[in-house]
Formats: structure tokens, sequence, C-alpha cells
């Protein structure tokens, strides 16, 4: 582990582990980096893979208000000059981040599994303010069963009368991961706010010049397809892949039909056109 200094003086612990060039996780909202430990180890044999806990989690520094995108661009520039990575993987929440950042940051390739980003209204949001309701009430467990209903609306069990999806919930709360998103609960939904205040065209990121991997699971919601499939056509080196028998959580999974194109990806070198900027 190592301290990082952020640009308001705030410690940024990183966790690495690996050899070779850089890659900075990322990682999604209702959670910490423990998740992500599995794909570290699977990527750590042909690159060093950094980790740290975005603010309001775990070692990290608490979150700051208001909450914004810049803070978040701001603290992911400082890990990236401090390891010298122009790598970069962002799940969900931290795709939308990782997206951002790429606007603005020396990022030469950026992969994203499930950017949780919102173009011309993709992005479910009816079931938000539901879900704040409850979680201003005290009422973790139906706000919770809410979101999970509301952002995975593909799901069968979101179909579920709310007082059954809740109680599952309860019982899911008492489960170390559960008491982790019950925790940061309400980070998640501040999160999916400021995502959808930055809906709008796919065009906002047509000035990301970072070659991009636009990842996404078969089974998870189809509007990530959709999504990767709009921000492709806007992005000037930009790729698709949807992979199979994966849902919203099989990056942290780290199974190798998931791990081996992220291997190729980051692998290969980076265009000649690319390398110039």
């Amino acid at each position: 582990m190592e301290q990082v200094r952020a640009r308001d003086g705030a410690t940024i612990v990183l966790h690495s582990t690996g050899v070779g060039p850089g890659i900075v996780v990322v990682h999604g909202g209702g959670t910490t980096i423990d998740v992500y430990r599995r794909l570290a180890r699977a990527l750590a044999d042909r690159f060093t893979v950094h980790l740290y806990n975005r603010r309001g989690r775990a070692d990290a520094p608490p979150r700051p208000m208001p909450y914004t995108a810049d803070q978040e661009v701001d603290d992911l520039a400082v890990v990236l000059e401090h390891t010298g990575s122009g790598n970069v993987i962002g799940h969900s929440s931290g795709g939308f981040l990782a997206l951002e950042a790429a606007r603005r940051l020396p990022i030469d390739r950026l992969a994203l599994y499930d950017a949780a980003i919102s173009i011309d209204g993709s992005f479910p949001s009816a079931w938000l303010p539901a879900a704040r309701a409850a979680a201003e009430a005290g009422d973790t467990a139906k706000s919770l069963a809410i979101t999970t209903a509301g952002i995975n609306s593909h799901m069968a069990a979101g179909r579920l009368p709310l007082g059954v999806r809740t109680a599952i919930i309860r019982a899911f709360l008492r489960t170390p991961i559960g008491r982790t998103m019950g925790d940061l609960l309400p980070t998640t939904l501040e999160e999916t706010a400021l995502i959808l205040a930055h809906d709008g065209p796919a065009t906002r990121w047509a000035g990301v010049s970072a070659e991009v991997l636009l990842a996404c699971g078969a089974d998870g919601p189809p509007y990530y397809v959709e999504q990767n499939a709009a921000l492709a056509r806007a992005l000037p080196r930009a790729r698709t892949l949807t992979i199979v028998r994966s849902g919203h959580d099989a990056i942290n999974r780290a199974h190798p039909r998931i791990v081996d194109p992220l291997v190729e990806f980051f692998a290969a070198p980076v265009t000649p056109e690319r390398a110039r900027h």
C-alpha cells in the first residue's frame, strides 16, 4: 500500500499488485475495492493493477459535499500521475467517472464494463424518487429493493411484489456484501442522481481520444448494449464487446471470458494516431 496526496490535501490509499504496465481500476458505486481483488490477481501476471477506494468508503477520505464528478476526476488524475499509468478500467458508476475523466486526462486505453451513463434518457430513473424517500425514512431494505429492481428491470425478481423483494433484501443485508451495499446506499443514490444530471447525447464524449473498449454482459440490463452502441458511434477509437454468460458483477468474478479480452486490449500497442496526442 502507498499513500497518495490528493489535490485538496486528503490522503488516497493505493493498493497495488502485479508486474508490468499499470492499470488503474475505478470501482462501482455500492461497493469497495475488496470485490475487485480477484480481477487484480487475474491481471497481475501481465500488469500492475492499482486499486483505490473512492471517497466515503473504507480507507478513503470522507466524501465531500457537494458531491461532484470533478472531485472524482481530480482523485483519478492524482493516482494516474503517481503511478505513471495510462490504462484505466471503469465499472458501473466508476465507468461513468472514468469516461468523464478521459475527456480531460491523458488516458491511453480505457476499458468500461457496464458503464452507468445516460444517453438521451437511456438509464432508468423512474425508481429514484421512491428509493430516496425510503432511504430518508430509514428503510434501507425497502430502498435497496426499489433500487435493484429499478436498475435491473430485466430480471424476473424485480417484478415480485415490493414486500417480497424487501424481505429478500432484508436477509441479504445480513451478509458481508449486503452490509456494505446497505451502508453505501446513500452514496449509490447520490451517484445515480449525478449520472442522470449528466444525461445527454453520446457526442458529449466525442472528444475522448483514448482507445476504448465498451464491454457489457449479455445477461445484464439491455440498456448497456444500446448505450455502448451509441458510444461506439460517437467515440473516434472505440469498439464494443458483449460477453456471454455474464451479468453486471461478472467483472468482479474475473472469469477468463472477461479477463482474456482485457489482457488483449491493454497489451496491444497504442495506435500511432493516439500516441501523437
